[in-house]
């Protein structure tokens, strides 16, 4: 045999060999990512997806905090995933949160679509860690408030990971967590004294209730009181930062006259309703819209 045709025959074995790994690889990648779409809950496995934040959210980043620790709230697309405390830590420019759950059922999870996760290596899955009660925390990082973001957890029990949408409010933050010149406050706004009309939108609760909107505003220097008239007439009294108002009518809807901190941003109320069998205080937020002020 001579040395050309030897050559040719080697030539031909190597790019056989090279076709040979190349369709051996094929399916094995194809089978991997099979494998990873298993691990992933489809629609008909979900439970009800609630719809989360409000229209109109405007995200909150670290930079507009000031440094501390803070208790607020996170709504969750799912009741399954039910986060029943928070604790916010802003420091440095950044922001974590410590999510107490409602359960155990999950292994862990991480801040990202559930197809993420499932090609994701495990390194980056976040486990719980278990407080003095034996409750379920996670510790997360936290890209924005009042801003809808991706979360993924992995059931226990279905050996699946589930999608997530969580909004991180903050509805419950104190008015000095905020950096000076975030919030639209009382004395940001250059109008005449006296009464106006102002835009009202309520969130929380149930869903069922209502307030009248426009509503009355009457502005005297740096201060402006709002009159609120709720959609039933078995609130008693109304809780605004730390102060209690009662009602400024005796028949009818209830009616608070009760003062407004900021605008543009969910405002936390607490408002108390004697129409269960017995009184319960609901927590609401109202959103005074300054761009609608006449």
């Amino acid at each position: 045999m001579n040395i050309k045709k030897t050559k040719s025959i080697t030539i031909l074995l190597i790019l056989t060999l090279l076709l040979t790994l190349s369709a051996c690889g094929a399916p094995s990648e194809s089978a991997e990512q099979e494998e990873s779409s298993d691990r992933v809950a489809s629609a008909e496995e979900m439970t009800d997806v609630d719809e989360v934040g409000y229209e109109g959210m405007t995200a909150v980043a670290a930079d507009q905090l000031n440094d501390g620790s803070y208790d607020i709230s996170v709504e969750s697309s799912s009741s399954m995933f039910n986060i029943e405390a928070c604790r916010l830590t802003v420091k440095d420019g950044k922001m974590t949160a410590v999510m107490t759950m409602g359960g155990t059922g999950y292994r862990y999870i991480t801040m990202a679509s559930a197809e993420e996760a499932a090609k994701a290596d495990e390194s980056e899955y976040i486990y719980p860690e278990e407080d003095a009660e034996g409750r379920h925390t996670y510790t997360v990082s936290v890209e924005a408030l009042d801003k809808a973001v991706k979360c993924a957890a992995f059931s226990d029990k279905k050996e699946k990971w589930y999608d997530r949408t969580l909004v991180f409010s903050s509805s419950a933050l104190p008015l000095s967590a905020f950096r000076e010149g975030v919030l639209t406050t009382p004395a940001d706004l250059d109008i005449e004294d006296g009464d106006h009309e102002i835009g009202v939108t309520l969130s929380g609760g149930s869903g069922r209730a209502g307030v009248d909107s426009p509503a009355r505003i009457r502005k005297s220097g740096d201060s402006y009181v709002a009159e609120i008239t709720w959609s039933s007439p078995h609130y008693d009294y109304m809780i605004v930062d730390g102060q209690k108002y009662l009602p400024v009518n005796e028949d009818g809807n209830s009616v608070f006259e009760i003062p407004v901190l900021f605008f543009d941003r969910p405002m936390p109320v607490i408002a108390d309703t004697t129409a269960m069998s017995e009184p319960h205080e609901i927590e609401y937020t109202l959103l005074f819209d300054s761009g609608s002020l006449k």
